[in-house]
């Protein structure tokens, strides 16, 4: 009777210790479970790096012309829109005005000028000019415009170009920046514009 008890009570100890591991493997399990649970939590809130490519406000573009001849004085036409698309109207909008059968050296050249210390957009634009492309549209008024500066792959950019005036005329001159990141191929047509222009554009 004795060693039915002892035999009955080993085998309640055994349980009892078969009960304990399973608690305690169901413990670890749980355990791992919440910490993959975490893991995949901070995961998903971990912030993106910024985009170095992430687009700048332009507030300013202003374009100078220097006689190539140096016989006529430098020409400077300035477009300013401090609180950028949609706010007040630019403050400044110049027209070009060019003397007739000449050839122009122009340069671009855009800032932020929103921030203490004014930030020179064109900087940024001739570091990344494999990306950037200025075009130029001529409506109506007697000009030939070509970029004269290049990227490393030798295709245009256009912060710098030639503009070569014909006869007497009036029109408007359009400039647009083209951001093209991996897609340019010396065209107009892919991307997005960062900047939009259409100035009045008189040859006297």
């Amino acid at each position: 009777m004795k060693s039915q008890t002892k035999f009955k009570n080993k085998k309640i100890y055994l349980k009892m210790k078969n009960n304990q591991n399973t608690i305690k493997a169901t413990t670890i399990l749980i355990a791992i479970f919440i910490m993959a649970i975490s893991y995949s939590s901070c995961k998903k809130k971990t912030t993106p790096p910024p985009n170095p490519n992430e687009e700048e406000l332009i507030t300013t573009l202003q374009i100078i012309f220097i006689d190539s001849a140096g016989v006529e004085p430098n020409v400077t036409a300035i477009y300013r829109d401090i609180d950028g698309d949609g706010g007040n109207a630019p403050s400044t909008w110049d027209s070009i005005r060019l003397k007739a059968n000449t050839t122009y050296l122009a340069n671009i050249l855009l800032l932020d000028e929103t921030k203490a210390d004014i930030d020179t957009i064109s900087n940024e634009v001739l570091e990344e000019g494999v990306d950037h492309l200025f075009c130029f549209t001529q409506n109506g008024v007697n000009i030939t415009t070509v970029a004269t500066d290049t990227d490393l792959n030798g295709l245009p950019i256009g912060l710098q170009s030639k503009w070569k005036t014909g006869n007497m005329s009036t029109g408007s001159s359009q400039i647009v920046l083209r951001h093209q990141p991996d897609i340019k191929t010396g065209s107009c047509t892919p991307g997005e514009s960062d900047i939009d222009l259409t100035f009045q554009c008189f040859v006297n």
